[in-house]
């Protein structure tokens, strides 16, 4: 009688177990997952989501991955995509493998949140995609965000609402001292060798000869090197802006030539998971262009 009674007990056991890991899965299926394409619009949504209830938010690449404008999409990024609710990207040509998930997940919501904002066009055609690294751009983009979010799911409106009200709050404090403390850079020439500060430097007023370079080598012509030389001297630019990681490879020889200054910005498209990092970031850069002259 012990016996049955133990194996009787054993097996209600094992039904709570069970029952239990279905409870925790079903939970888990309940909620409301957000994936981001890369780190600058993980940061953005992070900070509109923060707090809210039943959401499960992931980034699609690695968050030290840098720009997306030759990136392979790997089983894992699939995975994650194909249990999204929505995908977040920040469009303009930055996800170029758009047309591939548009085939595979035909239910999938996208969202656009550079879709409000005027871009960039490079000399060759080619747009310039790097919005975040506006101030405006990068309110925009949230705005855009909070907005779909709030749409599809309803039930965290108030939250989000909130967390982008405080955080358009220090962004737009940060861009007003951007306004004061850099206002005498207003028509000053540079020479740019990362698109990626196009949108910061347009923002401060700032004149730039652009250098298109490929994003893996940042190669530049012999002929097109020259060039840039000739007119440095001639319009006596003294300032190069480049990104803190890039080679700087190209950028000494052309300050070997013209004896210009080097500046190494921040284009924020890795860094750590913190919601300040973009505020870090974009402050850190403001401390820089202060000390051009």
């Amino acid at each position: 009688m012990k016996t049955k009674i133990l194996g009787i007990t054993s097996l209600i056991f094992i039904l709570i177990i069970t029952l239990s890991g279905c409870t925790k899965k079903e939970e888990n299926n309940d909620k409301f997952k957000i994936v981001t394409s890369f780190y600058p619009v993980y940061i953005m949504t992070a900070n509109i989501t923060k707090s809210a209830n039943n959401i499960e938010l992931s980034n699609m690449a690695d968050v030290n991955t840098g720009c997306l404008h030759n990136y392979t999409l790997q089983p894992t990024d699939l995975k994650k995509i194909e249990k999204a609710d929505i995908f977040i990207e920040n469009g303009l040509g930055i996800e170029s493998f758009n047309d591939k998930l548009l085939n595979s997940f035909k239910n999938l919501i996208i969202v656009n949140s550079s879709k409000n904002i005027n871009a960039l066009v490079e000399e060759d055609g080619e747009i310039n995609g790097h919005t975040w690294t506006s101030l405006d751009n990068y309110i925009s983009q949230i705005d855009v965000i909070k907005e779909e979010l709030k749409q599809n799911n309803p039930e965290n409106s108030e939250i989000y609402e909130k967390n982008t009200k405080e955080y358009k709050e220090k962004l737009s404090n940060l861009k007003e001292k951007y306004n004061q403390e850099l206002k005498d850079l207003k028509g000053k020439k540079a020479v740019l060798l990362n698109e990626s500060f196009k949108y910061l430097l347009n923002d401060i007023g700032m004149q730039t000869i652009d250098i298109h370079t490929d994003h893996e080598e940042s190669t530049i012509s012999a002929e097109n090197l020259k060039s840039v030389i000739d007119e440095m001297k001639e319009n006596q630019i003294d300032i190069i802006i480049i990104d803190k990681d890039d080679n700087e490879k190209n950028a000494q020889m052309i300050q070997k030539e013209t004896g210009a200054k080097i500046y190494k910005l921040n284009s924020c498209l890795s860094g750590d998971i913190d919601d300040n990092s973009y505020i870090n970031s974009m402050t850190d850069n403001l401390e820089i262009l202060k000390q051009i002259k």
